[in-house]
């Protein structure tokens, strides 16, 4: 199908999805996103932030295949206590979720429609910020077309992590869009992992006050959402502190993007993700965009990858630094474990200053196992896949380090050390 058709067949049907829809309080947010989209047009793989990465299988492919898993093998975070916020075929279901009542925080689902709710200022507004200077239609499609979402507020303090957990049990699409509000001073660890869809399409927009904080670790890939397509946008105020992991695993193709805006003093912003691909089937891309508008901020950007058989890996990453934001601390770092000599990693790492006082820098590697490190470990006595993944592991560490809560980053290693003894010699 021509681009220009199906640019014109998709908007009409999110016209008609609006119009036949019960959306109460977040229509006029969505009704800006649908004219927005109209005027921006859907991706092509000309545009300079897509070259890497096809974005037609995001909006064209079929969804006659697909892995269905129970809510048990789904929930790689099920040894923690957490309160659990489960979307079954992409809906929010109160029966697999958790009782969410406390003085401290309020839980809500996007398909709550009535005529007032707290979200109503804040749906949407990340992601409209974030469409300059580059353009991301598919997270404007997503704030017009958006069936479900959690809608989260912490008020105070949070004794356990929140999980958004996903399961679907035949071939589906899934359009979430969730909105998390930390308030001045209040902390929350979100964990959000599962099988949400054969196709995601997600926004998260995260509002962090002033001194806020919060952690967030995901895990996506294996065969659950064989396209994905992930937003997160975050607004970051004096003091706070955003701290995001991500864990991929096999999969298709995953197109993540992140999105920040470092608007006040001394705040933090890291971003950080491993990811493990085997097969020419497999296609990763990450996409970060970190702007500072503020002083005496820090940010950092971690990413590593591991891949074989054909598989690709693509890392964009950017820190623009505005006028008047000094004493800014820019780190970015991508590097790529290539397994064998069919995988390919495709990075573009940016800086844009426009201030004088600062510290920022950016790397991007690519290369092959140390044959000497694995010649010392094979003469001791190791098998030489057993030193492959001894290696492997060690070169995924500084991502994972990222991970405060140490329990978290247990769970995440022991999926890294799982998939390696599972994959083919």
């Amino acid at each position: 199908m021509a681009l220009k058709q199906q640019n014109f067949d998709l908007i009409a049907s999110a016209k008609s999805q609006l119009s036949n829809a019960n959306i109460g309080w977040s229509q006029k947010a969505r009704e800006s996103a649908l004219s927005r989209l109209s005027n921006i047009g859907l991706p092509s793989h000309r545009d300079e932030y897509w070259k890497y990465t096809n974005p037609a299988e995001l909006l064209t492919e079929s969804l006659n295949v697909s892995s269905v898993e129970s809510l048990e093998h789904a929930n790689v975070f099920s040894e923690l206590e957490v309160l659990k916020i489960v979307f079954c075929d992409g809906v929010f279901s109160p029966e697999l979720s958790d009782d969410f009542s406390s003085e401290n925080m309020s839980i809500s689902k996007l398909s709550d429609t009535g005529d007032l709710h707290w979200a109503q200022n804040y749906y949407g507004e990340l992601e409209k910020q974030g469409q300059s200077p580059v353009s991301r239609p598919l997270a404007t499609l997503n704030t017009a077309t958006a069936s479900d979402g959690a809608l989260v507020h912490v008020k105070g303090k949070i004794g356990k992590p929140i999980l958004i957990l996903g399961v679907h049990n035949s071939p589906c699409e899934a359009v979430l869009h969730h909105i998390i509000k930390v308030d001045e001073g209040c902390s929350l660890t979100l964990l959000e992992g599962g099988s949400f869809a054969t196709k995601l399409n997600s926004v998260m927009e995260v509002f962090l006050e002033q001194g806020a904080s919060l952690e967030h670790v995901r895990t996506q890939g294996r065969d659950h959402n064989r396209w994905a397509a992930t937003h997160i946008f975050s607004d970051i105020q004096e003091n706070a502190k955003f701290k995001s992991f991500t864990l991929t695993a096999n999969g298709v193709l995953t197109r993540n993007e992140c999105v920040l805006t470092l608007s006040g003093n001394d705040c933090t912003a890291h971003v950080a993700g491993a990811s493990v691909g085997d097969g020419n089937k497999f296609h990763h891309d990450d996409t970060v965009f970190i702007t500072h508008d503020a002083v005496a901020c820090e940010s950092r950007q971690v990413f590593k990858k591991v891949l074989r058989n054909g598989a690709i890996g693509v890392f964009q990453g950017k820190i623009l630094v505005k006028e008047g934001a000094q004493k800014t601390d820019g780190y970015q770092i991508s590097q790529s474990l290539l397994l064998d000599d069919d995988s390919q990693f495709l990075a573009k790492p940016e800086l844009e200053i426009y201030a004088d006082d600062v510290v920022c820098s950016h790397g991007s590697t690519s290369g092959a196992i140390d044959e000497q490190a694995l010649f010392y470990l094979c003469s001791r006595g190791i098998s030489r896949k057993d030193a492959t993944d001894m290696l492997t592991l060690a070169f995924l560490a500084e991502a994972v380090e990222e991970i405060e809560n140490e329990n978290v980053a247990k769970i995440i290693v022991e999926k890294i050390s799982a998939w390696l003894s599972r994959r083919k010699n």
